[in-house]
This record gives C-alpha cells, structure tokens and sequence, in this order.
C-alpha cells in the first residue's frame, strides 16, 4: 500500500510540474501587457473566481496587498448580490476561470464591460465568454488534471504560479525593495529578519555623546551613566570624530597614573566604524561579528559625518536578530 501511495502521489507532482513546464512556454507579450497594466493601477486590484479558483484568487490577491499592491478577492456569487458596488472605474479585474464559461462570473464580466473596467482574464479557453471579454487574455495550457483527470490540482498550480509571476514582476517594475516589504511584514520571523538598524538603534538623550576638548574623566563619567561601554566623541559642529569604549580606559588607566587633567581627543579610536541607518539589522551584526566590536554610530546617508543614533549588540540580542 505505501508503494501505492508513494505512486500517486509522484504522479500528481509529475502531472503539476508537466503543467509548470507549458506555463512557463505561454509566458509572453500578453503577460508583459498585464504588467504594465497593473503597474500603473490608480486604485485596486480586485481578484475573483469560483471554487477553487476562488481560493487561488484569494491568495493571489494576498501576495499583492503584500507586495505594496491593494487588493481584494471578491466572492463572485456576493457580486451579484450587492458588492458589484465595491468595484469603481478605477480598478482592474482579475478573472480566473479554467474553462473561461463559468456561469457565476457572468454578471461580473458583463458588469466590467457595462462600465469600461480594465478586465484581465486567466483562462484555458481562446474562444470562451472570459476569453472574448477580457482586455488583456492570460491564457494558460489545457493540462492533465489528477484524480481520473477531474480534480482541480494541475490547472489550479498553473493559476497559482501565474498570479505569483505577476506579483513579483510588479515587485520589481515598481521598484519595491526590502526596506518597502517590511512595512507590510512587521511581526513574526520575516518580520525580524526585515529589521532594519534605525528599529533597534537608541538615539537622542540615550546617545552617549562627548565633545572631543573634554576631559577623560568625563568621557568616563559619561560611559558609565550611559551603561553601554563607549563614548561618542564628536567636534563643535556635531560631527563625529572618534569613539572611546571601557576597554581603551583599561588601556589608558595602564599608561597614566594621573588621568585627571588628559582630554580625551588625545586617546579616542579616530574613525569609528558606522553604517546607515536603512541597512539590515542583520548586516549590522555581520559587519560587529567581522570588526569584532559590539556598538556601530548610525548615520543618514545624507550626512554620514553626523551620528543619529547607536546600535549596541544588547539591542540586537534583545530583538533575537543573532
């Protein structure tokens, strides 16, 4: 039996990637058309179809809202009931349908040609009622289905993949970056791996800043109130000059006796390591694993002299990033 089962379920993979392979052939000017048609959408992307089109429909509308696109699914037996009014002018209609005759979709088809609604149609069909209604046609392979060949599985992995194709082809024509993704991703794993420096970094009060013509002693006294092992060193114009942590006061204290009249521009590291702002958390920890250093000054690319902020390795270990 488990010989069997190992079997058929080999052939319904064989069946779904056969389907992927003629996909992947029918990709052509149709589908770059779709694109651009929906890269420059003023409203939302409004995604339909029935059973379990339906389903992929819903999950392809999810992957754009989370790629900066709005969007929703649509029940399309609701649309004929009411929520044909959540359409406007300015959308675009996604239609999935294998057969493209799929009399639920009726009303809805006939309600986006009635008011000139941008229609793209995901069928099998060339000459079905989707098909001869849609402005941009999307036409994917008649495949194999499994299951006596009357199970929807190969044609709804075929509708799945196309959706996904679309929504990162619009990823990328419309320029949307990791930092874009985050936004729409704050919680769970991907969210934290998203974390950029300017999440974690403290700023303001809690930088500890110290003007570069101070003593040493105060740029002790400043360490230790701050509690993060290091000093900020910076001119009259605000820039950063140099950084000075506990283990160089270890150092110093080793070569002076009397550390009471010493300024502390004479003994800071010049040069500090920084990074900006905008970067990964997780590049931030590559680069203090590298350097073997535990804080980083934070600067806006716009001004890469002035520290807005510091990243220490206990905000990164707090935030789990490690």
């Amino acid at each position: 039996m488990i010989k069997k089962n190992n079997k058929i379920g080999r052939g319904v993979i064989d069946l779904q990637i056969q389907a992927l392979r003629k996909l992947k052939k029918s990709i052509g000017q149709s589908f770059n058309d779709a694109v651009d048609l929906l890269s420059k959408c003023q409203s939302k992307v409004i995604l339909c179809g029935v059973g379990k089109s339906g389903l992929i429909a819903s999950k392809i509308s999810a992957t754009l809202s989370s790629v900066g696109i709005p969007s929703f699914n649509l029940s399309a037996s609701d649309s004929s009931h009411g929520d044909l009014g959540s359409i406007s002018k300015k959308d675009i209609l996604i239609i999935l349908s294998y057969s493209g005759n799929t009399d639920e979709l009726r009303n809805l088809i006939e309600y986006a040609n009635r008011n000139r609604i941008k229609l793209i149609g995901i069928m099998s069909k060339k000459n079905s009622i989707l098909s001869n209604n849609s402005n941009i046609k999307l036409l994917i392979p008649e495949v194999k289905e499994s299951g006596y060949g009357i199970v929807p599985t190969s044609s709804t992995t075929a509708q799945l993949a196309i959706g996904d194709a679309l929504a990162i082809s619009l990823m990328y024509q419309k320029k949307f970056k990791k930092i874009d993704f985050k936004k729409f991703h704050p919680s769970g794993n991907l969210g934290k791996k998203l974390r950029t420096v300017e999440d974690l970094m403290l700023k303001n009060k809690r930088i500890p800043f110290v003007e570069e013509n101070s003593s040493l002693s105060r740029a002790i006294k400043i360490i230790n109130n701050k509690k993060l092992g290091v000093a900020i060193i910076r001119n009259k114009k605000g820039e950063t000059t140099g950084i000075f942590t506990d283990g160089d006061i270890k150092r110093t204290i080793q070569k002076k006796s009397n550390i009471k009249n010493l300024m502390i521009k004479s003994f800071m590291t010049r040069n500090p390591i920084s990074v900006d702002k905008d970067i990964l958390a997780a590049k931030a920890v590559s680069i203090m694993n590298e350097k073997k250093i535990t804080s980083l000054c934070v600067y806006k690319k716009s001004n890469q002299k002035k520290t807005i902020g510091i990243l220490h390795i206990h905000s990164l270990i707090d935030a789990n990033i490690f």
